[in-house]
């Protein structure tokens, strides 16, 4: 294949001590959070872990009754960070083409040639509304784009600017007729969340900012190359090799045929995570870490990090379903099973 778009250039590192990278990196990220908790009310937990899979150039799935507020979270990220958005609504009718785009027939002057119109997924930002309402083969065509960050058209490739993020969407209601992601599918999503519903106090600040007759808006507070910066500043930072082990505990204990395995995981657990589960748990700790402006991540961080990373990766038995045991509980159970180790 040929590569007929070039990636966009992004922004250098800047040549400064881990302790200046990491309490910059903090400041940005609380910039960030506190221009979303303008529009966003509550919900702190999920911005942040949104917040997270952005920063490690990752993407999330979210799981939430309508009229949550998810796509406002996207599109006041966006607006944060100063990004393009696009929203794709998932239907049993959506053609890959409607989402990567198509070559179109076009004639200038009396001369056709074809040209290339990208489809939504060429945006920085985007929210794929109900994944699991449309055909494997349409749901393929995105997380192609996500594991790949380009897309193929007529056999030329095409790449998506950096930053990428996509922020799917599954609604837990109404499941008839849908097309449910795969395990291997699933997989490639750095965090599962959930959104809450609101508190009675969050829901008369949301009925205050949304009916009156000014609607609250969020400022740019970054862009679009300082996040690619964030990006590599994570991914510089350096794991101990005792917090690297903690990691690896864990997903091995979320496998019923390991010795670390509390009896719950052996009992209702069919398949634990893949590496793919300690990649995430890493990633997001040392997010995690700069976070809280420190360059150095501590098993505290896996810690926080492993619901959200673990809970898509989990698969429970035929009896763990019927006897209601969550993905959650079971996650759960590998963190009591399996302490942070001590370090002298």
């Amino acid at each position: 294949m040929q590569d007929v778009t070039p990636a966009a250039p992004v922004a250098d590192l800047p040549d400064t001590d881990p302790v200046a990278q990491a309490e910059a990196f903090a400041e940005e990220a609380a910039a960030i959070r506190r221009e979303i908790g303008r529009v966003i009310v509550g919900q702190d937990d999920l911005v942040r872990q949104v917040l997270i899979c952005l920063l490690a150039n990752a993407h999330a799935l979210l799981e939430g009754v309508p009229g949550l507020g998810k796509t406002m979270l996207v599109r006041t990220i966006a607006d944060v960070v100063d990004c393009t958005f696009a929203r794709v609504q998932f239907t049993p009718d959506l053609m890959p083409a409607d989402i990567i785009g198509t070559n179109v027939l076009i004639d200038e002057g009396g001369s056709r040639s074809f040209r290339f119109q990208p489809g939504p997924v060429f945006a920085n930002l985007v929210l794929a509304d109900e994944i699991n309402r449309a055909t494997p083969r349409t749901q393929s065509a995105l997380l192609e784009a996500m594991q790949e960050h380009q897309v193929s058209v007529a056999r030329e490739r095409h790449r998506l600017e950096p930053p990428f993020f996509v922020l799917a969407t599954q609604n837990p209601l109404e499941m008839e007729g849908t097309y449910p992601l795969p395990e291997a599918q699933l997989d490639r999503f750095l965090f599962k969340l959930w959104v809450p519903f609101p508190s009675e106090e969050d829901l008369v600040s949301i009925l205050d900012r949304t009916t009156g007759s000014e609607i609250p808006t969020a400022r740019q507070t970054t862009d679009a190359r300082r996040i690619v910066a964030m990006q590599r500043v994570a991914r510089s930072v350096p794991v101990a090799p005792h917090v690297t082990a903690y990691a690896v505990a864990i997903l091995a204990a979320t496998h019923p045929d390991s010795p670390r395995a509390p009896e719950l995981v052996r009992r209702y657990v069919r398949y634990g995570g893949s590496p793919r589960g300690a990649q995430a748990l890493v990633l997001a700790g040392k997010i995690q870490a700069l976070m809280e402006g420190r360059f150095n991540v501590s098993t505290d961080d896996i810690r926080a990090v492993a619901l959200p990373a673990l809970r898509h990766r989990v698969m429970r038995d035929f009896e763990g379903e019927a006897e209601g045991i969550t993905p959650d509980a079971l996650v759960r159970a590998v963190l009591d099973a399996v302490p942070p180790p001590t370090v002298e």
